[in-house]
């Protein structure tokens, strides 16, 4: 079936800006402080520049495997089945681990307004994660004019902060500089954990790649929408990284759990901090949603090939939604909010993140092998990939590489009983048809800054119009 509409360079672009911005910037800044001090500059980007080298290997398996996004797709197509259900088993497992992470930010932030006890906190991170597990199982959508208020709730802390910072900046450069000296406090020993902890505020761009029949002129379009998203991702990144270590020394920023409130203290008293605070419960509540959305997901499609067991794929009987995996998701999450840190949680969510990126890494190797095409860097960037997924892998902790191989190879028994299983087919059409994925690819350009710069570009356009009709 032919699409009405396809996607342009300018809806890709924005998808990927949306899958990949979130919370994440409430969170990672705070975690690279007290590992490499101001350097944490440096770090976001090498980290942005790993991610977009990946990015542009799913965006070229896409461009091969032209039916369904996500490495599960692609290294089953390249390889087999198996080594793709390992590439899905790892996946789920690291947004898995992301789940918590939002819920302990969470009540991090909130204490910027009301002090908890240890109850209190239990009692905070139990509702967030089960109300917005009810608020996927029922299926509520935020109509367009409210998510773009939203939008504009989410961003505005963050737009105000790097304004604001860097007029700081011109007024005091002595203060700036003396807050960068010196860039590299504590050495090189920690940089390399602290590329794994800022990789992860890039996971997501996997989200944006496409079947290839979806996209105008694929072969250029991919690339530079790859290219365009992840410079925009980096530079707001690097912006707001640069205007919190300017106006924040090193040290102070170390004992802080909520960096970017006492950057708006610093800049605006205490309306900038309460201003940061919610935009930092919007943003981490929307996060958290949608990230649990995703993980279903990919459980439910794993389910359907039945890689799984058949109840992840059960969907309610009045939402249509698979309840099964978001409850069973929702209760583990809970569960590790409360026995993991942040760093530690993200880290073994790397661990496994970076073992489904090598598996893709690989399959693009062997999808180029069996292919005419000749894609720009299809022999090289996968090879470069391989090199960017070891490094990250090397670089998480002991107990990271010893848990994430034993969760790995815990999927081969899951597999070994599940796979005889005849997949649900009726429903597995439905779920990964071009159409589907479509519809859920474009509910990124939604999401975050994605949806701030979709606004932006429709008051360019018809502040344009008027121009003309004069």
């Amino acid at each position: 079936m032919e699409p009405k509409h396809r996607l342009t360079q300018f809806d890709l672009t924005n998808i990927i800006v949306g899958a990949i911005v979130g919370a994440d910037i409430y969170i990672a800044s705070a975690l690279t402080a007290g590992l490499v001090g101001p350097f944490s500059i440096v770090v976001w980007m090498v980290a942005g520049v790993f991610a977009g080298i990946i990015a542009m290997v799913f965006a070229y398996c896409s461009f091969y495997v032209p039916h369904v996004g996500r490495p599960f797709a692609y290294v089953s197509a390249a390889l087999d089945q198996f080594y793709g259900f390992l590439t899905g088993w790892s996946l789920w497992i690291a947004e898995l681990m992301a789940l918590p992470v939002f819920a302990i930010a969470f009540v991090l932030y909130l204490q910027s307004f009301v002090t908890l006890n240890l109850e209190g906190q239990i009692v905070v991170r139990a509702l967030f994660i089960g109300t917005l597990t009810l608020v996927n199982i029922i299926g509520v959508k935020a109509a367009g004019r409210f998510n773009d208020i939203l939008t504009v709730v989410k961003l505005f802390p963050l737009i105000l902060l790097i304004l604001a910072g860097l007029l700081a900046f011109v007024t005091k450069p002595e203060a700036v500089a003396a807050n960068y000296t010196p860039l590299l406090p504590l050495g090189f020993q920690n940089v390399a954990y602290a590329v794994v902890l800022v990789f992860w505020a890039y996971v997501g761009f996997e989200m944006g790649t496409f079947p290839a029949s979806e996209v105008e002129k694929p072969r250029s379009t991919i690339p530079r929408a790859i290219i365009n998203g992840m410079a925009i991702v980096g530079l707001f990144y690097i912006l707001t990284n640069f205007v919190l270590y300017g106006i924040i020394n090193w040290t102070v920023l170390t004992e802080s759990k909520t960096p970017l409130v006492l950057a708006g203290t610093i800049l605006f008293g205490t309306a900038g901090a309460a201003v940061m605070t919610v935009g930092a419960l919007f943003s981490v509540s929307g996060s958290d949603e949608s990230g649990m959305l995703g993980t279903s997901r990919l459980a439910y499609a794993m389910a359907l090939d039945g890689l799984l067991p058949r109840i992840f794929a059960r969907l309610h009987p009045r939402f249509g939604t698979p309840y099964a995996i978001l409850i069973l998701q929702g209760a583990i999450a809970f569960l590790l909010s409360g026995y993991g840190s942040l760093s530690e949680l993200i880290s073994f969510s790397v661990f496994n993140i970076a073992f489904a990126y090598l598996l893709t890494c690989i399959a693009l190797i062997v999808l180029v092998r069996h292919q005419q095409q000749h894609l720009v860097g299809q022999r090289i960037l996968p090879l470069i990939g391989i090199a960017i997924c070891t490094f990250l892998l090397y670089s998480t902790t002991l107990s990271d590489k010893i848990a994430g191989t034993l969760v790995i190879l815990a999927g081969i028994p899951l597999y070994i009983y599940f796979s005889p299983k005849e997949d649900i087919h009726h429903l597995k059409r439905l779920f990964l048809t071009e159409e589907a994925v479509l519809l859920r690819q474009v509910e990124h350009q939604n999401r975050y800054l994605g949806n701030f710069i979709r606004l932006l570009h429709i008051a360019y356009q018809r502040i344009l119009t008027r121009i003309r009709s004069l």
